[in-house]
């Protein structure tokens, strides 16, 4: 018997209707690539979820593709969606900007979305979020609520705007804030990033900030088991508990994505870097837990609409 992650990379999974699409502009069908899965809840569920909005509101074909993180198999998958009659196709991590740049000149009609990468070719887009006034504010939050002045950030890598944001915003707060910041080296790896959440709290950091959606989840669940606060990544995860998740820090991909589908299919689509922030409305702070007084979530929020109209952070 195959094991699931070979059905899942021999499988196309088609999610639109068949017959000829309906969009009335330049958008025919379009593609996903995960490198992962769609079912983490977190990064992948989010592109799935944005690659839905793109079928309801166009109503066009939809494809997708799990476990393509390899330019071997990225190639394969383009090479399908091609015959198909996709001509826009997102990959979804950093990791696709290359792939996209090596292979796009290929397919001189498709239009290839990345993330966070450096898009080089003509018919190449990377989409950037300005992340560090995301985690600026995440870091107010922490600060605020945090009873022993111990905060803590867990984060994939060095490079990630959201953790010195978050640094600054915790300062920003409160100055006698002690901020402790680990790298897991990975946006997957849960076993090293539960062994550093440990540490953590036997340091008494009582506000801890996975940044790292391959992982976020458990570290929540963790610091819930130990009674003290997480702000949640990339999706509201309140759900997870809500006197635990004070806030989250959302990066909304699947407006995003929804919004990219409009820009292309109006031919108005550019090709290069592109970034994003609060201003464009697919970042935000997520429901905040019963635990933070009306009065604070009332300063952020101002905080928050005047970083939007003068692109200011509170100091």
């Amino acid at each position: 018997m195959l094991n699931r992650f070979g059905i899942i990379l021999l499988c196309l999974l088609l999610l639109g209707a068949c017959g000829e699409t309906k969009s009335s502009g330049k958008l025919q069908k379009v593609g996903l690539l995960v490198p992962e899965t769609i079912n983490d809840q977190v990064w992948g569920t989010k592109g799935f979820k944005g690659l839905l909005k793109i079928q309801t509101n166009f109503n066009v074909d939809v494809f997708y593709k799990e476990r393509m993180n390899s330019e071997v198999d990225v190639e394969r998958a383009v090479e399908e969606f091609d015959q198909k009659g996709v001509n826009l196709i997102f990959g979804h991590g950093s990791e696709y900007a290359e792939y996209f740049n090596n292979i796009s000149k290929k397919y001189p009609q498709i239009h290839f979305v990345s993330f966070n990468g450096d898009a080089k070719a003509p018919n190449t887009t990377s989409l950037n979020f300005k992340a560090h006034a995301m985690g600026f504010f995440g870091g107010m939050v922490a600060a605020h609520m945090s009873k022993r002045h111990k905060v803590g950030v867990l984060a994939a890598y060095e490079w990630q705007p959201e953790i010195e944001g978050f640094y600054q915003g915790a300062m920003a707060e409160n100055k006698q804030t002690n901020v402790t910041i680990e790298y897991v080296g990975n946006w997957d790896d849960e076993k090293k990033a539960l062994q550093l959440v440990n540490h953590m709290l036997e340091n008494e950091v009582d506000v801890v900030y996975p940044a790292g959606d391959g992982f976020n989840v458990p570290v929540i669940e963790k610091v819930k088991e130990h009674g003290v606060y997480a702000i949640g990544y990339v999706s509201d995860q309140s759900d997870l508990g809500e006197s635990t998740v004070l806030t989250s820090t959302i990066q909304q991909v699947d407006s995003l994505y929804e919004k990219i589908a409009e820009q292309y299919n109006d031919g108005n689509l550019k090709s290069g870097n592109l970034s994003f922030d609060f201003q464009d409305n697919v970042i935000s702070l997520g429901k905040y837990s019963p635990l933070v007084s009306k009065e604070f979530i009332g300063k952020m929020n101002m905080h928050i609409e005047k970083y939007k109209e003068t692109g200011m952070l509170p100091k």
